[in-house]
């Protein structure tokens, strides 16, 4: 050892200076607000244009109709009303680059960046988020 004492310095200013990591996941993280990391769907925001698919570059998004019924939501004044469109959502986390190039390119905001970054899964089929209008399940 050349510089003992040296070293005795530095292991005392370590022991009073302030730990540059965190205990996680004892301790929770807080993210950013600008933080990019699960894309989230609102049904009831989407009109089905599919930019956000064409936009997509790792081609992780899929937008489908849901069939509307059969019959007209309404009748106005012998106006037959169409019921609305509704959309369902599947991102493929596993694809996902989460550049958020989708989020930005939706004319309805109809997705979103959440901060949920903890996306670990066993197996493939657990890292496809799969998001339905509301009212499909009540129908059913």
């Amino acid at each position: 050892m050349a510089h003992p004492l040296k070293a005795l310095k530095e292991v005392i200013n370590n022991l009073f200076t302030k730990h540059s990591t965190i205990e996680y996941p004892y301790k929770k993280i807080e993210t950013a607000e600008t933080y990019r990391a699960r894309i989230k769907f609102t049904p009831e925001n989407c009109i089905g244009c599919n930019i956000c698919v064409r936009n997509c570059p790792a081609n992780a998004i899929k937008i489908t109709q849901i069939n509307p019924q059969d019959k007209p939501q309404a009748l106005e004044g012998g106006k037959v009303i169409p019921a609305k469109r509704k959309f369902k959502c599947v991102i493929d986390l596993g694809r996902c680059i989460y550049c958020a190039q989708c989020v930005e390119s939706c004319p309805k905001k109809a997705l979103y960046a959440s901060t949920e970054f903890e996306l670990a899964a066993f197996d493939k089929k657990d890292l496809q988020d799969e998001f339905k209008h509301p009212e499909e399940d009540i129908n059913k």
